[in-house]
C-alpha cells in the first residue's frame, strides 16, 4: 500500500515529492531553497545535473511506502527508465517552508 503525494504529511516534502511524480521541473525546483543540496547513496552530488539525470530525463517516480519524523522521512520505491524500480530511503531539510537539502540512497 503506498501513500499518495498529495497525502504526504509535510508540505514542503508534499510539494517536492508531487512536482517530481508529475514531472513538472519548475515546480520541483520551486519547491527547493535557492541554495539546496543534495546526496545520493552517502555522497553529495550537483542537484541539478542529478535531478536532470536521475529524475526529469529518464521519468523518475516515487511510489510512498512510509512516512516518520514528522513526514521529513520517506520509504519509496523509486524507479526510473535508467535504473527500473528499487526500494528508497529519503530525508529532507526544510527551511523558510522549502526543502534545504534530501539525502536519497537504497534501502
Amino acid at each position: 500500500m503506498t501513500i499518495s503525494a498529495g497525502r504526504l504529511s509535510h508540505p514542503a516534502v508534499r510539494a517536492l515529492v508531487t512536482a517530481l511524480n508529475n514531472h513538472d521541473e519548475q515546480a520541483f525546483f520551486d519547491a527547493l531553497t535557492a541554495d539546496a543540496t543534495m546526496s545520493d547513496d552517502g555522497a553529495d552530488r550537483d542537484l541539478r545535473e542529478w535531478c536532470d539525470r536521475e529524475v526529469f530525463a529518464t521519468r523518475g517516480h516515487l511510489d510512498v511506502r512510509s512516512e516518520s519524523d514528522h513526514g521529513l522521512s520517506l520509504v519509496a520505491d523509486y524507479r526510473n527508465d535508467t535504473w527500473g524500480e528499487m526500494r528508497t530511503r529519503w530525508r529532507f531539510t526544510v527551511a523558510d517552508g522549502k526543502v534545504s537539502r534530501f539525502e536519497a540512497g537504497q534501502a
